[in-house]
């Protein structure tokens, strides 16, 4: 009874976490609208997100119900029919099925902490583009220098690094425009690389987990002689499944979700060079050439 509590509970939880990421509206019609409130890049990792959360409410409510209608034989001959779905999906997983579960756990909170830091608004945002292109193009270097340093995105970062080199042309500051961009992007992947990792090991616990039921269902078979009862070949065989089964549900999100945030730093980091070469472009010496020229043209006319 406890336990059905604190997973009824748990699914409450699931159903604000999916309701809190979500902004219920009308339209003129009266029909219900849910609009994120975020980017527009947001949406496809948020809808994965959503999928996720409400395919772990439907496993809950599984998992409470009784797994078999029929009354069920136990060790000592007596009726165990308070089975449930849990029993056999999780309980009888042991203590490999809770491991693996609890890095589900950690996947599910690194992609909704992802979800909030890498977006376009932490990474390349519009304001801060446009301020560092006015005060580059209004000749205020020191303020864009200063601006720059303050401005926690990426494209402060490398517009910092490339304005401190400018004393040495513009070639210093292309390279240091591009070995900002290498850094910055290098950590982000590192940053979600855990995904990855989760992803690629919960499937090799999984096996592990099968080997050791195996090995105790040929364990149990030596220890009695002759082959056990089916109850017990049961017992073994469901750690060796159990375990299969939760690997692949924890790798599969979790590698879905590294390949989408990879992606998506890849178009932002993009996003970023283009508009710090484009802010530049005033330091170019064809640019300071041409400039030059216009501001001598209202002189020699004057002579």
């Amino acid at each position: 009874m406890m336990r059905s509590r604190l997973i009824s509970s748990a699914a409450l939880g699931l159903v604000a976490t999916i309701a809190s990421a979500h902004a219920a509206a009308f339209d003129q019609r009266g029909t219900l609208v849910l609009e994120f409130d975020g980017d527009e890049e947001d949406s496809v990792l948020v809808r994965l997100l959503s999928l996720v959360s409400l395919s772990a409410l439907v496993l809950t409510f599984i998992f409470v119900s009784p797994a078999s209608a029929q009354p069920e034989l136990g060790a000592d001959g007596g009726s165990s029919s308070g089975l449930t779905y849990f029993d056999f999906f999780v309980v009888k997983g042991g203590v490999i099925a809770y491991f693996i579960i609890l890095l589900s756990v950690a996947a599910m909170s690194l992609a909704v902490e992802h979800l909030f830091s890498i977006r376009r608004s932490t990474i390349v945002p519009a304001e801060s583009v446009r301020q560092a292109q006015e005060l580059i193009e209004a000749g205020k270097y020191l303020e864009a220098i200063q601006f720059t340093a303050d401005e926690p995105s990426m494209v402060g970062y490398v517009l910092h690094a490339a304005l401190r080199e400018a004393p040495n042309g513009f070639g210093a500051m292309e390279r240091a425009l591009e070995e900002a961009i290498e850094e910055r992007s290098a950590k982000l992947y590192r940053k979600i690389e855990y995904l990855n990792i989760i992803g690629a090991v919960s499937p090799m616990i999984g096996l592990f987990g099968t080997v050791v039921g195996m090995i105790l269902l040929f364990s149990a078979i030596h220890a009695a002689d002759s082959f056990p009862r089916a109850q017990v070949v049961a017992d073994k065989v469901s750690i060796a499944l159990v375990a299969t089964f939760w690997g692949l549900a924890v790798a599969i999100p979790s590698l879905s979700i590294y390949a989408v945030f990879r992606n998506r730093i890849e178009v932002m980091t993009a996003e970023c060079a283009v508009a710090a070469d484009r802010i530049l472009a005033v330091f170019k010496p064809a640019a300071q050439a041409a400039a030059a020229a216009r501001a001598a043209a209202p002189v020699a006319a004057a002579k």
